[in-house]
């Protein structure tokens, strides 16, 4: 029996967490943010929710692979920020789309283009609705005769395994656990784990330019793109399958990114590893923030590319099960198909010691297992968007921002955005927690990712959370970071991005989009604006 999706919030509708640690965080809340009592929204029915009914008709060639059910209409009309699941809460499907279209052939997907361009219709691609940056909401403007929800899900196969390169030819719509398990017994892995995993697509980890799980080296999905196919409103574009080119830009590297405003992603040759053999895990104690930042420095530009090397500060390793609120927790990861890590793991703990790190020496029959700490932050890291949205449901503000920035300006920049935010959560909502962790370590400088939990005011939560967003995003644009490092630019970052890129560029890039969408249906008002 298949699982049935939430469709206002994260996940499944049958997934609980723990009511002892909901319980535990709530306290813990209470008592941060001085809360007395929490006000409580219930979660919606689909019966509750009251859709208008679709703006234009479709021709009966369409019939066969496209809806107007409510559920399906409701589910594809937000995806997964704290600003759609408030809206969601609070049932605000105003702007939902008209229908839902689930094409099963590129033939499919080339008539919906043509319908669309010919009747001034948006086609939002929808992999698995993962975005957290407004990245497959209908347009929010007028100026379109209506909308129609692209859900990719059927194209969801492994079409081709090329054992002797090490790729595979797989289509954009496979969600994450069916591809690693139609990977399996050619004994290789795509090893790339956003934290959408379980919920997104090959295609739209594509699209989104997605980052994974994995802290060094292979951190992007743009790291595993052969060659990709998309279908455009002008045509199909197929760029040639290599493991290297010097052959002016990149084909594949315009596709990365682009999403869905270009053309809907069908299919890629991606590069795959073979499945890890030897891992080990070890959590590191640093007494002061700036001495764990200093150490995973180092590591990042030791050569020595750990799986993970997440930095976590110390109330929100506290808040994961991690340490005592006074202590930075660095977690260390090293995989491999083809040799013991161990001696990388030794190299990376004496980098930590050098920084005052301390750990706890594994006995002989310990080595063989894994860390505890780290599988108790995995566990934390998959859970944490349940945990948001039960959080959201009591009225409070829970959302992260995300960016990159050189190690020489981390410093400076990190103190800059931790006063704003706070400064912006004083303001709005009278209370409030900011931590930072890192996704991410580059040689070149980290990833630094922000979690505000602040106290909400019924009904006005949405316009608070927005207040404090656009308060440090302006700061990370200011400060010569970026606006996302993977959680790509949507329609809610799109005004920061286009201060980030030269305008130039942003011309180009306008220019391919009048190329191949000269209607302008293809995710209007997503990366480019309109």
């Amino acid at each position: 029996m298949t699982k049935k999706r939430k469709f206002w919030g994260w996940g499944y509708e049958d997934f609980a967490l723990a009511p002892a640690f909901v319980q535990q965080i709530k306290q813990m809340l209470q008592f941060s943010l001085g809360i007395k009592e929490f006000q409580e929204i219930p979660v919606p029915s689909i019966e509750d929710v009251g859709l208008s009914a679709p703006r234009f008709a479709l021709p009966k060639e369409f019939e066969a692979m496209v809806t107007h059910d409510t559920f399906e209409r409701a589910s594809h009309s937000f995806g997964q920020a704290f600003r759609d699941v408030w809206r969601a809460l609070h049932l605000q499907f105003h702007n939902a789309p008209d229908y839902v279209a689930y094409p099963k052939t590129e033939d499919d997907i080339l008539a919906l283009m043509q319908f669309a361009g010919e009747h001034g219709i948006a086609l939002i691609p929808f992999g698995g609705g993962s975005s957290v940056v407004g990245g497959v909401e209908p347009p929010r403007a007028a100026g379109f005769a209506g909308t129609i929800s692209v859900d990719m899900q059927h194209f969801n196969q492994v079409l081709e395994v090329d054992v002797a390169s090490r790729s595979a030819r797989i289509q954009g719509g496979v969600f994450g656990p069916d591809l690693e398990r139609q990977l399996k017994p050619h004994g290789v892995t795509l090893r790339h784990y956003p934290q959408s995993f379980e919920f997104s697509t090959l295609g739209g980890w594509i699209a989104t330019r997605a980052g994974g799980h994995f802290a060094t080296l292979y951190t992007h999905i743009d790291d595993f793109v052969q060659s990709v196919r998309m279908v455009t409103p002008k045509g199909v574009m197929q760029t040639r399958r290599l493991p290297g080119s010097g052959a002016g830009p990149s084909e594949e590297r315009l596709v990365l990114g682009s999403e869905g405003t270009l053309g809907i992603i069908t299919e890629a040759w991606m590069r795959l590893q073979s499945i890890p053999q030897y891992k080990l895990a070890q959590t590191v104690r640093f007494a002061q923030f700036e001495q764990a930042v200093a150490a995973v420095r180092e590591v990042s530009q030791a050569g020595l590319y750990p799986s993970n090397a997440r930095l976590v500060d110390p109330i929100e390793a506290m808040g994961n099960g991690l340490g005592d609120g006074k202590s930075t927790i660095v977690i260390l990861g090293f995989e491999s198909h083809h040799h013991s890590v161990a001696s990388w793991m030794n190299e990376a703990l004496q980098i930590c010691a050098k920084y005052e790190g301390q750990w706890k020496e594994k006995t002989e029959a310990q080595k063989a297992t894994r860390d505890a700490k780290a599988d108790t932050w995995k566990n934390s890291f998959l859970q944490a968007p349940y945990l948001r949205d039960e959080l959201i449901r009591l009225g409070l503000v829970v959302e992260t921002f995300e960016t990159a920035i050189p190690w020489n300006k981390f410093a400076d920049f990190h103190k800059r955005v931790k006063a704003k935010a706070m400064e912006a959560i004083k303001a709005h909502c009278g209370q409030g927690t900011i931590t930072c962790r890192f996704t991410h370590i580059y040689p070149d400088g980290p990833a630094p990712y922000y979690t505000v939990i602040a106290k909400g005011t019924q009904g006005r939560q949405l316009e608070q959370w927005d207040a404090i967003k656009a308060a440090v995003s302006q700061v990370l644009i200011e400060e010569g970071a970026t606006i996302t490092h993977h959680h790509a630019v949507g329609k809610d970052h799109q005004p920061f991005y286009a201060q980030q890129h030269s305008k130039l560029f942003g011309e180009m890039l306008r220019s391919v989009k009048a190329t191949v969408d000269p209607k302008g249906i293809l995710n209007p008002e997503v990366l480019i604006g309109r």
